[in-house]
């Protein structure tokens, strides 16, 4: 499928809120806790940012598009633990509860709405604040994420709209494992993960040697940073990332934008500032404009400092919104 480079209408912009992603997080003692999805609400609104967006309707994901990715096997397992509420569904940082199949299928229903929503044309881009689950791997959860959401996505441009290019760019401060290792024989596929080295951080993977496997090495570009580093060492390494996302020639681009890289987070040891999602944010817009028609979503991902989040999550549809004020970024 090609896509037009040109934009025909003005660019809008769709969040997703609602009940139904609140209900995805582990409890109050849990780095993923409750606490995270009204921080960036409560943000959003006081930023008056609340306005100025569509407010798109989404339902959870039909079992069927969640195993575009996933094994039925793996989902009737989720299935089983959200009945008994029981155990963990990884290896002890992703606990079940009752329930957890339906909130983590309604993580995955706004993303793939966001995706149809602007295929369809109902907006350019798109932003899930409780979405990004880039952990998760075909068969397991992994890393407080149950099922992929970003994966699903992918999967789901390609069988419900023949779109084959598609560029996948990950800022979390934890490497898109389940993503990487998902589609790393996928050419079509094209990577960009800025993350801190796995040396220091979980999962410990995505070395910069990690390109691809087979016919697609090349079109994966993993970036690990150094313990400390912040928005400085992002900016230096983004002229290269960009001209790679560029020859790619994308026809959708997904942003997992992880808010984890910020500075205090409890769980890494990344410096960013707000200043940084903003950055990245403008510069994509820039991409889907030239490239794809403006097409762009963005998944929340990470994050356990409450004002971190909320703060680089509005720096991120802010960048969306100035970029529909300007008429290009």
């Amino acid at each position: 499928m090609e896509v037009a480079a040109h934009k025909t209408k003005p660019v809008t912009v769709g969040v997703f809120l609602g009940d139904a992603l609140a209900r995805y997080h582990f409890g109050e003692h849990h780095p993923f806790g409750p606490s995270r999805y009204p921080a960036f609400v409560d943000e959003f609104r006081r930023r008056g940012l609340l306005a100025q967006v569509l407010l798109p309707e989404f339902t959870e994901a039909a079992r069927s598009c969640i195993e575009y990715f996933h094994t039925p096997q793996y989902v009737a397992s989720v299935l089983a633990q959200s009945a008994s509420g029981l155990g963990f569904l990884d290896h002890g940082d992703t606990p079940a509860f009752h329930g957890i199949y339906h909130a983590a299928a309604a993580v995955v229903g706004a993303t793939l709405a966001a995706v149809r929503g602007v295929m369809d044309g109902c907006f350019t881009r798109a932003f899930i604040p409780v979405a990004g689950l880039h952990h998760a791997a075909r068969d397991r959860a992994s890393g407080f994420c149950v099922f992929n959401d970003c994966a699903v996505a992918i999967a789901a441009l390609r069988r419900e709209y023949a779109v084959q290019r598609i560029a996948y760019v990950d800022v979390d401060a934890h490497h898109g494992d389940g993503v990487y290792y998902g589609f790393a024989d996928d050419p079509a596929l094209s990577i960009v993960d800025i993350h801190e080295d796995g040396g220091t951080l979980f999962p410990g993977t995505g070395a910069a040697d990690e390109t691809g496997v087979g016919a697609a090495t090349g079109s994966k570009l993993n970036i690990p940073l150094p313990a400390g580093s912040g928005d400085a060492s992002v900016r230096a390494v983004w002229t290269r990332a960009e001209e790679f996302l560029r020859d790619s020639r994308p026809e959708f681009i997904l942003l997992q934008c992880g808010a984890d890289g910020l500075a205090d987070d409890p769980l890494t040891h990344l410096r960013y500032t707000p200043a940084l999602h903003r950055y990245i944010s403008q510069r994509l817009c820039a991409v889907a404009d030239a490239c794809c028609a403006g097409r762009l979503v963005a998944m929340g991902g990470g994050g356990y400092h409450t004002g971190n989040l909320a703060a680089a999550w509005c720096e991120v549809v802010g960048a969306m919104l100035a970029s529909a004020r300007d008429g290009a970024s």
